[in-house]
């Protein structure tokens, strides 16, 4: 068998079109099924603002609890009987306003969880823990 040496040398330079137009028709007809979809409009029905003005809210409780064990019930000072009666008071009104709770850092634990155990016991709905400020 005879190869024939004497073949041109020269580099083929044509690059092959057809996978690259393939890619590109296939692209074409995706935008074009997915395009009528992307325009679609849907029609919402968003709230309107209302002219009328919100209802004001209860000023929350503030309960500060200090290191020593005493209670600030909207900074007067408070036993823990007094806690009760104010707290009876509290959830017997129509809209009860939050507890915010404000525990000192180096308070003991025992004392803290006795105020949230009478709130709940007392049905208060809302308990705000203040951290630091």
């Amino acid at each position: 068998m005879a190869f024939s040496a004497g073949a041109s040398r020269d580099v083929m330079v044509n690059i092959n079109v057809t996978p690259l137009v393939d890619v590109l028709l296939v692209l074409l007809i995706i935008f074009m099924i997915t395009s009528p979809i992307v325009m679609h409009k849907a029609a919402m029905d968003l709230p309107q603002a209302s002219q009328k003005s919100a209802p004001d809210p209860t000023k929350p409780i503030h309960l500060a609890i200090h290191s020593d064990g005493q209670m600030y019930w909207n900074d007067a000072l408070i036993t823990e009987r007094q806690l009760d009666t104010q707290l009876g008071i509290m959830s017997a009104q129509a809209t009860q306003p939050a507890l915010q709770i404000d525990a000192s850092d180096d308070v003991a634990y025992d004392t803290v969880a006795r105020v949230l155990s009478k709130a709940k016991a007392h049905g208060v709905s809302r308990i705000d823990m203040l951290g630091t400020r």
